[in-house]
């Protein structure tokens, strides 16, 4: 079967383990065949994605010996060359093994927050052989259950003094890093800490290198927690550090469920395709997301055709959405323009101000401007749908 053709532009890539997703669930086991990384990467071939990224234990496991790993990571490269797949993005697996149970970073065990770094250091080292330069940070495992059992200032002191290390080592070995943190509410923990996109924005002006780290928002993390995430994405773009995003798609107020792009929140997904496209994003659109626990491997192939098919059609839709001539009136009537009251309010002097507190403006009066809004969400669902 040929391998399908999609924009390169949108540069789509999927994780390891989205693909060798075996539809394991946390009440059965697995109901298909485990892939190494070398077959992902002829699934994703096939499939016409741009690249394929890793956590470290997803590429080698965790007790592999030195002669295993050489001969894993000789099949991965022959496998990324053989499908034209490149690897922009590399992560650490810091949530998996039992001795994270508690934390890594933010662990209260000086030798477990010692080790997670250690191993954090070589997954870097990992992720450079292989020509990342985006390095995702997601605390799996930096939580609580209750507040009882750990300092949660001294957590985001902790985490602080790990990142700070890791920019520092980067640095070093001229790994050319950007580092992306991952915000998620709950899940695996009870709490996490840095629940939101939000609060890794605060955290990143407190480090020692705020030039080189950003964020990484997924889909799927603000939603299950009932926010719209395309107001987080939002202000990643606004502070200028949406430095790589994970696509999904999520019910809210359920589990982290990992569905396939586009597939619950068609309106969602177009507003979030939207503000990346008319932002000029030019980073990797990441499908973080797995098939049905139904699919079999040729289901798990439509699964990734489909992620990136949806996401062309909604980028088409932005476009007409654009080009729309009724919706842009529309938009342009909501966007009321003054220059000259938006000069006075753009920056404070004490002219603007006195001239600003001297201006006519008229509350009943502003009050009666239309506000079409009903009619603009029409029109823009219309597009959705497909019968405008």
């Amino acid at each position: 079967m040929a391998a399908a053709k999609f924009d390169k532009k949108y540069k789509f890539t999927f994780g390891l383990w989205t693909i060798a997703n075996p539809g394991r669930d946390p009440f059965g086991g697995p109901t298909r065949e485990v892939v190494s990384p070398a077959q992902v990467c002829d699934v994703l071939g096939q499939a016409g994605a741009y690249g394929v990224n890793f956590h470290d234990n997803d590429l080698i496991p965790i007790d592999a010996t030195p002669t295993e790993a050489e001969q894993i990571k000789k099949d991965f490269r022959r496998g990324l060359k053989d499908n034209g797949l490149v690897t922009p993005m590399a992560t650490t697996n810091l949530f998996s093994d039992p001795v994270f149970k508690d934390g890594a970073f933010t662990s209260n065990n000086a030798a477990i927050r010692a080790y997670a770094i250690q191993k954090t250091m070589r997954a870097m080292e990992l992720g450079a052989e292989f020509g990342a330069k985006i390095y995702v940070f997601w605390g799996g495992r930096e939580g609580a259950e209750s507040d009882a059992t750990k300092d949660p200032v001294e957590a985001v002191k902790r985490f602080r003094e790990a990142i700070n290390f890791l920019c520092e080592y980067s640095i070093s070995q001229n790994f050319g890093y950007r580092f992306a943190f991952e915000a998620k509410p709950n899940e695996p923990r009870g709490h996490m800490y840095f629940a939101v996109t939000g609060s890794y924005l605060a955290l990143i002006p407190t480090l020692d290198h705020p030039d080189m780290c950003g964020v990484n928002p997924e889909f799927a993390h603000e939603t299950m927690a009932g926010l719209n995430f395309v107001h987080h994405v939002a202000q990643a773009i606004e502070m200028k550090k949406l430095f790589h995003v994970d696509l999904n798609d999520q019910d809210m107020g359920r589990f982290d469920q990992d569905f396939r792009f586009g597939s619950s929140n068609y309106k969602a997904a177009f507003f979030l395709v939207k503000l990346l496209e008319d932002n000029g994003y030019n980073g990797p659109r990441h499908f973080d997301s797995h098939a049905y626990r139904q699919s079999d491997a040729k289901d798990v192939l439509h699964f990734a055709k489909g992620s990136m098919r949806t996401y062309e059609i909604l980028a088409a839709k932005v476009k007409q959405w654009n080009a729309d001539k009724q919706i842009q009136q529309l938009v342009s009537e909501i966007n009321a323009k003054d220059n000259n009251l938006s000069r006075l309010t753009k920056k404070f002097s004490k002219a603007n101000a006195k001239n600003l507190l001297a201006a006519p403006l008229d509350r009943v009066a502003l009050a009666k401007a239309r506000l079409p809004y009903e009619e603009l969400d029409q029109l823009t669902l219309e597009v959705i749908l497909g019968t405008r």
